[in-house]
Formats: C-alpha cells, sequence, structure tokens
C-alpha cells in the first residue's frame, strides 16, 4: 500500500468519528422520547441484529446465527480495499444500531472498530481473539487459528444477547466446525503436495493459508520490505523478484489481483517467462462464494493444484 493509501485511512478513520459523534448526538437529542430504542435491543421479528466490517466475517456470523440473526455486511465487493475504505453515515449507523458488531481488527478496517467502540454494541475483533494486534499481518481471515476463534467469539456474543437461545447456537456451532474441519482436512491432504515448497507473492494477503499449508515464502526481501512498509519497490527490487521468478527457484507466484499496476505486471511477465504457476485471489471474498469457508477450501485447491 502506497502513502496515499496511508493518508485515505487516516481520513477514513477521522470521517468515521466524526460520524459517530454525530449519530451519538442525535440519539441522545431523543433519549426522552417515547419512540427511541436500545441499540441492543432486540429487533421487531426478534432477531439479533449484526453489523460486520467486512463479507467474510459476515458470512461466518450469518452461519453460526441461523435464522436468528439479521447480518449487514458493509464491504462486500473486490475493486474496494478495506484500508483505504471511507465510511458513510449510514455504514456507521448501522454499528450503532447493531447488538452485535465483528470487526477484522489488526489495524485492517479501523473506521470499523472506532465506529463499533463507540456504540453499545458486543464487539467482536477477529484479529484480537487470535492475539494478533497493529502490526501483524492483518489479513486473518486465511488463518485457521483465527477462524475458529472469531467463530467462538460470536457464538459467545449471540448467547449474550439471546441466552434462552443458547442450544440453537451451539447447534449452529457445531454445523459451522464441520464445515471448518472439511477446510483444515483439505488443509493436511494437500500439505503433501505443498509442504516445504517456496513460493512468492505480490502482497503477503494469503500468507496466513500458505503458512497453514507448509509453505516457504520466498519473496525477495526488498521487495518484501517494501510492501510491509506500505511503500513502492524499488526498480532493483522489483528486477530482483523478476529475475527470481524467471530463474525458476520459486515455484509458485501469488497474485492479489485487488491490486494490479504496472510492477505486477511485470512480476506475471516474469512469472511466465520462468513457468511459475499463478494463483490468483483476492482480498475480499469474491461474490461467487456465500461462505468463508467454500472461499478457502477452493483456494486450498487452487494451491495444491499450482504444486507441480
Amino acid at each position: 500500500m502506497n502513502m496515499t493509501a496511508m493518508v485515505k485511512r487516516v481520513a477514513a478513520g477521522a470521517a468515521a468519528l466524526m460520524m459517530v459523534a454525530g449519530l451519538a448526538a442525535c440519539g441522545n437529542s431523543n433519549a426522552g422520547g417515547a419512540s427511541s430504542q436500545s441499540a441492543n435491543s432486540n429487533s421487531a421479528d426478534d432477531k439479533i441484529t449484526v453489523v460486520a466490517s467486512i463479507n467474510q466475517w459476515g458470512s461466518v456470523a450469518k452461519d453460526l446465527g441461523g435464522d436468528k440473526v439479521n447480518v449487514e455486511s458493509i464491504m462486500k465487493a473486490t475493486n474496494v480495499e478495506a484500508h483505504d475504505y471511507e465510511p458513510t453515515s449510514a455504514d456507521v449507523a448501522s454499528f450503532n444500531n447493531a447488538q452485535v458488531a465483528v470487526v477484522n481488527g489488526a489495524d485492517y478496517d479501523p473506521w470499523a472498530s472506532k465506529a463499533a467502540d463507540a456504540t453499545k454494541a458486543t464487539v467482536v475483533d477477529a484479529a484480537e481473539t487470535a492475539g494478533k494486534k497493529e502490526g501483524d499481518n492483518p489479513h486473518v481471515w486465511f488463518s485457521k487459528d483465527v477462524r475458529e476463534k472469531t467463530a467462538d467469539a460470536i457464538t459467545a456474543a449471540y448467547e449474550k444477547a439471546m441466552p434462552d437461545q443458547k442450544d440453537y447456537f451451539e447447534q449452529q456451532h457445531k454445523a459451522w466446525e464441520e464445515k471448518e474441519k472439511a477446510v483444515e482436512d483439505k488443509i493436511e491432504s494437500a500439505k503433501a503436495k505443498t509442504q516445504g515448497v517456496p513460493y512468492a507473492a505480490s502482497e503477503s494477503v494469503a500468507w496466513y493459508l500458505a503458512d497453514d499449508l507448509g509453505m516457504t515464502d520466498a519473496t525477495t526481501d526488498g521487495y518484501k520490505n517494501a510492501s510491509a512498509n506500505e511503500s513502492e519497490p524499488s526498480p532493483a527490487d522489483i528486477k530482483q523478484f523478476s529475475d527470481a521468478l524467471e530463474s525458476g527457484s520459486i515455484k509458485v507466484f501469488v497474485l492479489n489481483t485487488q491490486e494490479e499496476d504496472s510492477t505486477t505486471k511485470q512480476l506475471i511477465d516474469a512469472a511466465n517467462k520462468g513457468n511459475v504457476p499463478t494463483v490468483d485471489l483476492t482480498e475480499q471474498m469474491p461474490q461467487e462464494y456465500d461462505d468463508l469457508t467454500d472461499w478457502m477450501s477452493a483456494l486450498v485447491d487452487d494451491f495444491a493444484n499450482a504444486v507441480k
């Protein structure tokens, strides 16, 4: 991510704070009115109101809540980065009205964390459930450990909001665990091919998944450090990476198609010259998937099929 993106993130966070303050003021002005309703009260159809910052966590929230929840995901498109997203007043209002808010955390969606923290909602911070924090790789939905711990935290939030439905939520959680276990079993099977295989990535988006698969990150240091520091790689960094791809020492190239530019085009060309298979993916869950576990299952297949 470049400096412009960083400025956008700061602006988005500030905008979220301003909108939260404005909405809170509006809410307080009606505090004595008969029509005012607690932000964490049940909705008219007796369902828990849930908001998720990104669709991948929204899908988990839906799976775990079944017909006892109404879930809204703020970000659903693969052409917008959560890092740079600028929330609307309607987005912030969704958090203000939620009983349960699910954010990614680790500074991936700071606008959502700020909006959620200013409400009465029970906040589930996915990164925080597994001890991930700002400065760590924020793409935590690619981690089986984080998926499991976030699911546990969401279920606990539902049971807090609707304690008389605890048995129902435990059944939903068990069903979700069976789907997640199928993904993790597939990961273990794929490791027969992927264990120790060197890969390189245009961005460290799928690092957790590659790590779960036992793969080795062989992205050249200069390029990797520039990406980690959210700066543009130098021409020398790009050449070093391209040379490594062309040499064939890297066996899989992972491309974040949400961030294609002139640099990634050079890397794609180098991968083609080196006969290096490419795994294409996005940060946000593509629209053809309704479920995070289904998306992860498909990506495990993509990684395994790329290894010769």
